[in-house]
């Protein structure tokens, strides 16, 4: 059956996934790809801190290349790394911050690591954060705490594949410290939202009135012109008529002398 196959396919992907990520546990783990490829399968760790993932001289990756050969029975497993940009908006990064800081100093600051890791996230440019943390904090009876900020989808389809969620686990000496973390990151489309486009009438109107003045100020030139010709001209026919009796008075004279 194909479809057998095809979930075969996708348990193999999720057993080499928590693989990998448990061998490299506190190193900023984002999340892992397996893709296929003609050479052979390549795996994509994206990560906060690629130096801890590759160790020295390659080491990690080598023990990784040949446990995967081993178990999972790959021919030609290739791993790539890469970096994560902005650590702020990865939930999964940041619920894992939270718990290694757990396991570190304890729960007595617990509300201080929330606060801090929250304005962390929205200093980065979220819309909204909400972390979970469940277990015995502070005393021996469990509770939950909830820190929350800005605006979060809980229902629909945007916070089924718009909101970014993650779970981590802190272990520590009084019990198990569950973490849920969600973010809303700031590029999500919602369908409420409104753009409301401005008008450019104002702009049009404003060069409607300007050549008006420049056809105005090409009529007075021609005007100004038409005058100067004018005058010219009636300056020239005066001077003619004086030259013609002129000529009419050397006749005259002409005639009676002889």
């Amino acid at each position: 059956m194909i479809e057998r196959k095809f979930v075969t396919e996708k348990i193999k992907e999720f057993q080499i996934q928590e693989h990998v990520r448990s061998g490299l546990r506190n190193s900023g783990l984002s999340h892992i790809k397996v893709q296929k490829t003609p050479l052979g399968e390549k795996i994509i760790v994206h990560t906060s801190r690629p130096g801890l993932v590759v160790g020295r001289k390659g080491q990690n990756i080598k023990q990784m290349t040949k446990v995967l050969k081993k178990d999972f029975e790959l021919e030609n497993p290739q791993i790539e790394i890469a970096e994560v940009e902005n650590m702020g908006l990865n939930a999964s990064i940041m619920a894992e911050n939270i718990a290694a800081y757990l396991e570190k100093f304890g729960t007595k600051n617990f509300k201080g690591v929330g606060h801090k890791i929250m304005t962390r996230v929205m200093d980065s440019g979220a819309l909204g954060v909400e972390i979970i943390l469940s277990g015995k904090i502070p005393s021996s009876r469990a509770k939950s705490w909830r820190f929350y900020s800005g605006y979060l989808r809980k229902c629909g389809d945007v916070s089924i594949e718009g909101v970014h969620r993650a779970y981590a686990v802190a272990h520590l000496k009084s019990g198990v410290v569950g973490i849920k973390l969600s973010i809303m990151p700031p590029d999500i489309e919602l369908p409420d939202e409104i753009k409301v486009l401005e008008e450019k009438e104002e702009i049009i109107e404003e060069i409607e009135e300007e050549d008006k003045k420049k056809e105005t100020k090409k009529k007075t030139k021609k005007k100004g012109k038409g005058d100067k010709t004018k005058d010219s001209k009636s300056q020239e026919k005066p001077e003619e008529k004086k030259e013609v009796k002129e000529e009419k008075d050397e006749n005259k004279g002409n005639k009676v002398d002889e």
